[in-house]
């Protein structure tokens, strides 16, 4: 049986998911060996997190980083947490449904012009794939919970400024093709915490109680004081990478992912417990640094350390 999205994401908690397996590697110049992503899982998972995005389902002649995206799922269930693979179409989400794992993200833009660079076709051809794969579950009797990733949500590098009103009729349209609940990605990093608030309110009075995730980029320094703005406003579930690896091919010079160490940081000072060990989740970047040598790792309080106190939630 399917389990409800507020089973997996309960509204009452804060749901931090690792995303630097996936959108953390994306561009980086080498990528860890299997064992090594199993190590990260476990570790992570051993620090309190619960959420990891394993890997996308693509063709792993054009994509090897990604080859091993089965034995990474197979890690994050040993481990007892919640996986997330990204697909791109209905083969890679029949491969993705196949494995069991617990969500597959699928991806439509908020911007013709990004939709049409980044995967080529129309959003309305985008959105009738996604229906393909809500139907494809149903038909397969499938248990993943399905999210629609929209991209550029905050202000895209191809067509400027995006309005509220027109992401909030892709929210929609996204639902109405069957999805189970949708994230809204700061792509390219544009925005900043009033943006974010004033969506977030948007989202909160349009689907009461029901999660939804928020990406964000610190490509221009403003991740985490945009994830605080989303925090008290509501919004529950956020994407981060440990060292804040990742970035977007279409931001060049970007920082990556908002700090996963950071963000659990200004969760528990602005009063979530997260049940994450910070210092065990910082001690994992020596596996990065090892594993993804010549890469830039970021994060302030790495470098800082956790302040002499009892500084976490109760």
């Amino acid at each position: 049986m399917r389990p409800a999205p507020e089973q997996i994401y309960p509204a009452g908690r804060l749901s931090l998911r690792e995303v630097g397996l996936r959108d953390g590697l994306q561009l980086t110049k080498s990528w860890p060996s299997t064992g090594q992503k199993r190590e990260w899982v476990a570790r992570e998972a051993a620090a309190g997190v619960k959420h990891f995005e394993v890997g996308s389902f693509l063709p792993a002649d054009k994509v090897p980083r990604f080859a091993d995206v089965r034995e990474v799922i197979a890690a994050v269930d040993h481990a007892g947490a919640h996986g997330v693979a990204l697909a791109l179409n209905k083969r890679g989400a029949t491969d993705a449904l196949a494995t069991g794992v617990g969500e597959i993200t699928v991806v439509v833009s908020a911007t013709e012009a990004h939709n049409m660079a980044n995967v080529r076709r129309p959003r309305d051809q985008s959105l009738a794939e996604i229906a393909e794969v809500s139907a494809l579950r149903h038909e397969t009797g499938g248990t993943a919970l399905i999210n629609a990733g929209i991209a550029m949500a905050f202000g895209c590098s191809l067509s400027g400024a995006v309005a509220e009103d027109e992401v909030m009729r892709m929210v929609e349209r996204c639902f109405e093709a069957g999805v189970d609940l949708v994230g809204l990605a700061d792509t390219v990093g544009y925005a900043g915490p009033r943006q974010i608030a004033s969506l977030c309110r948007r989202m909160e009075r349009a689907y009461p109680g029901l999660p939804y995730v928020i990406h964000l980029h610190d490509t221009r320094g403003m991740g985490i004081a945009n994830a605080a703005a989303a925090m008290a406003e509501g919004c529950r579930v956020f994407d981060a990478s440990l060292a804040g690896l990742g970035g977007c091919p279409f931001a060049p010079g970007a920082t990556g992912n908002v700090v996963m160490e950071d963000l659990v940081f200004l969760a528990e000072r602005q009063g979530f417990a997260t049940g994450i060990d910070l210092s065990a989740l910082i001690d994992t970047r020596r596996l990065l640094a090892e594993a993804l040598p010549g890469e830039a790792l970021h994060g302030t309080l790495a470098k800082a350390g956790a302040p002499a106190m009892a500084w976490q939630a109760a």
